[in-house]
């Protein structure tokens, strides 16, 4: 195990990134003039994503190991066909989508509601429209410090132009509507060839609908932390990409293959939550609802910060943490941990002792088991 980090203040304060604090951008992309696009807002909290605008603000700039953006749009808005290198993960946190892929939206269609998330395969043509009844908003995970960028569908290149839009080959956006020059010294993007999108691999509505992680579809358990019996503790723990943190040897995620992170669920009554504990992973905690509380380090060095809906935090490798429901109904908080391995987490001694008064112990692979059977080192 790393060393124990200590969050200072500034720290604290920098990593807390509140709704208030996002700042959108409706020039991010090559088809922010296309009719039916034009209205996209996006955002930008960790890492820059796939940004094509050297205006996005970002939150919080720091290597993850993944990146966390959103897209906001009115009811009817689309975006436009494209394909990515890394994993994109849609977080629905309102309105409701239709999803389409293959390069011209031809392969398959299904539709995103609010607290679904969706992995889309790399090397896939994808789109979106919002058909919620309001403005939407959906957030985003993406795979990796450096995405690549993405590849436009044909036609969505050959629409920007007669808008004055270009792009460059190390995805900058060139807009001779505003003043830009075309570059003489770099490579413009040109469309990917028929041939190319020929042999790509196609996915039916049954292969991507495996892909959707509803709140029916999940596996949810009680008992998937040492804490499980302790009071403050109790969390449900739901599993959507990735083992991630569960200590509940019988739970299974969702979504299984490689995203460079993993993705899960906390859905917790007033008052109970995870108790202190740290891990070697870069943590982002995301309220979806209701009101929590995070207590980053232990003892004099403990500070709180509260989140309320769509507040998130940055949480460093080998910081203690615990969380907890603060408000007055069930509220759920999405935790996405950087890795594709299992997050072995270290728990405060006191908590340590506490499960095991109630008889609980974690076994010599990491998971939850009768105290009475571990075997015990002697000192």
């Amino acid at each position: 195990m790393s060393p124990e980090v200590t969050v200072t203040a500034a720290d604290l304060d920098r990593y807390t990134i509140r709704r208030s604090d996002f700042v959108s951008c409706n020039q991010a992309f090559i088809d922010c003039r296309t009719p039916g696009s034009d209205r996209k807002e996006n955002y930008s909290m960790i890492g820059r994503g796939v940004t094509q605008s050297s205006g996005q603000v970002v939150n919080l700039q720091e290597p993850h190991g993944f990146q966390i953006g959103a897209a906001a749009m009115p009811n009817g808005v689309t975006n436009n066909l494209h394909l990515h290198f890394t994993a994109e993960v849609f977080l629905c946190f309102r309105g409701e989508y239709l999803l389409r892929w293959g390069a011209h939206g031809e392969q398959g269609e299904l539709v995103l509601r609010e607290g679904e998330i969706a992995s889309i395969p790399t090397w896939i043509f994808r789109g979106f429209t919002n058909i919620g009844p309001d403005d939407g908003f959906l957030f985003t995970a993406l795979g990796m410090d450096d995405t690549g960028g993405i590849i436009w569908g044909p036609a969505v290149l050959e629409e920007a132009e007669g808008y004055g839009l270009y792009l460059t080959a190390d995805n900058k956006l060139v807009d001779t509507l505003a003043g830009d020059e075309l570059p003489e010294d770099i490579e413009l993007v040109e469309p990917i060839s028929a041939e190319q999108i020929a042999a790509l691999r196609p996915y039916t509505a049954e292969q991507m609908a495996e892909r959707i992680a509803t709140p029916e579809n999940i596996h949810w358990s009680r008992r998937a932390l040492l804490d499980s019996a302790l009071p403050g503790g109790g969390v449900e723990l739901g599993l959507v990409i990735g083992y991630g943190m569960t200590e509940d040897v019988t739970q299974v995620p969702r979504i299984h293959n490689p995203h460079g992170h993993n993705i899960a669920w906390l859905r917790a009554e007033p008052g109970t939550g995870v108790s202190s504990h740290r891990h070697t992973a870069r943590q982002v905690l995301m309220a979806k609802d209701g009101e929590w509380e995070v207590i980053v380090n232990r003892g004099a060095d403990a500070r709180t910060v509260r989140l309320g809906t769509w507040d998130m935090l940055s949480v460093p490798a080998g910081a203690y943490r615990a969380i907890r429901n603060v408000g007055g109904e069930t509220a759920h908080m999405l935790v996405v941990n950087s890795g594709d391995g299992r997050v072995r987490l270290t728990w405060d001694e006191e908590v340590v002792k506490a499960a095991a008064d109630a008889g609980d112990a974690l076994d010599h692979n990491g998971y939850l088991a009768p105290y009475a059977l571990v075997p015990r080192r002697k000192r």
